[in-house]
């Protein structure tokens, strides 16, 4: 249902309730107050009636309904457009979830639009109803409760990705190549919690500037120093863990890289050996194949061979026998054949 709430507030109190945006924008202008209006991917017709209703600007309106937007803040006269990417850790897949939350911020009006199921947004209304002096302030009240819950979320979300980083310091040196697209994936959430951190930095710093020429009040100014010191702490966080992994990365892979090295260095030392092995069976296969040729040349009987009737004949054959075997195996010696 894209209208989650609608609702007027008169002097921090929730007056009237509406199931329809028209009837909303009716009572807003008969008795007066401000609306806030909560959207879940409301659809064009409802951004087109609200942006006619509110007159706000065809861009903005088209950042709205794209969706996929970086956190940034836009004044189009004397109404903001705010966009923040929300965060969360989810614990089963050890994974961070990113929303998105767009604001228009009035003179009578707050409208909220979310693109994702965080942040929870009824979660900050009843905690603003239950806080009337708060809410007195009017739009700028939604603006800061919304922010303040936006930037809190991101504690447990630097909470779970210490505690990732942690582990694959451990895992470091256990020599798993798979570890290595663990460092990477857990890079590519903090780059992302650092594109939704960092622009927030400037967003409050460009509210902070407007504070007297829309006379913001100054107790909601304080309460808006503290939502950017914490932004400031998710910053000094997000860098930290990008500068951490990328170093992870770096000395992992020069890991890895060395075990395949000293891996390598086995097989060619294990091959060498092999082949020295192959080369002494050769040697010795070769000498003693020669002494059995000769023996075997005269071991056939024939009754008409040279030397049979010689008397030196059978020394004859032995010292040939002694003597190729002796020349062989000098030449294998000479070359380290053996």
């Amino acid at each position: 249902m894209p209208i989650v709430d609608s609702a007027i507030y008169r002097k921090g109190v929730r007056e009237s309730q509406h199931v329809t945006l028209d009837l909303t924008f009716e009572d807003l202008h008969e008795h007066g107050g401000f609306a806030w209006i909560g959207l879940y991917r409301p659809t064009a017709a409802e951004l087109a009636a609200v942006a006619e209703e509110f007159e706000l600007h065809h861009l903005a309106i088209h950042d709205a309904q794209a969706g996929h937007q970086r956190p940034k803040l836009e004044r189009y006269g004397d109404t903001l457009f705010v966009v923040l990417r929300a965060a969360r850790y989810l614990d089963e897949p050890e994974q961070v979830e990113f929303g998105e939350v767009h604001l228009f911020i009035g003179p009578n009006f707050a409208i909220s639009i979310r693109h994702a199921e965080s942040p929870d947004l009824a979660q900050v209304r009843t905690r603003l109803e239950a806080d009337p002096a708060l809410l007195a302030f009017g739009p700028q009240a939604v603006l800061y409760a919304v922010m303040d819950e936006v930037v809190d979320g991101y504690v447990p979300v630097v909470a779970g990705l210490e505690n990732d980083i942690d582990e694959i310091e451990e895992e470091m040196f256990s020599g798993d190549v798979a570890v290595s697209r663990r460092i990477y994936e857990l890079l590519r959430e903090a780059m992302a919690f650092q594109r939704a951190t960092h622009p927030l930095v400037g967003v409050l710093k460009s509210l902070e500037a407007g504070y007297d020429k829309y006379g913001v009040d100054l107790e909601l100014r304080r309460d808006m120093r503290d939502v950017l010191d914490n932004v400031y702490k998710s910053v000094e966080r997000a860098d930290t863990f990008r500068a951490v992994l990328q170093n992870a990365l770096t000395v992992h892979s020069t890991l890895v890289a060395q075990a395949q090295n000293s891996e390598m260095h086995q097989i060619a030392a294990q091959t060498h050996e092999q082949g020295d092995q192959v080369k002494k069976i050769s040697s010795w296969a070769a000498i003693l194949f020669t002494p059995g040729l000769v023996g075997g040349v005269y071991g056939m009987n024939f009754t008409h061979m040279p030397e049979l009737s010689w008397t030196l004949g059978y020394p004859m054959a032995l010292g040939m026998m002694v003597a190729s075997a002796g020349i062989l195996y000098a030449v294998f010696k000479r070359h380290n054949w053996l």
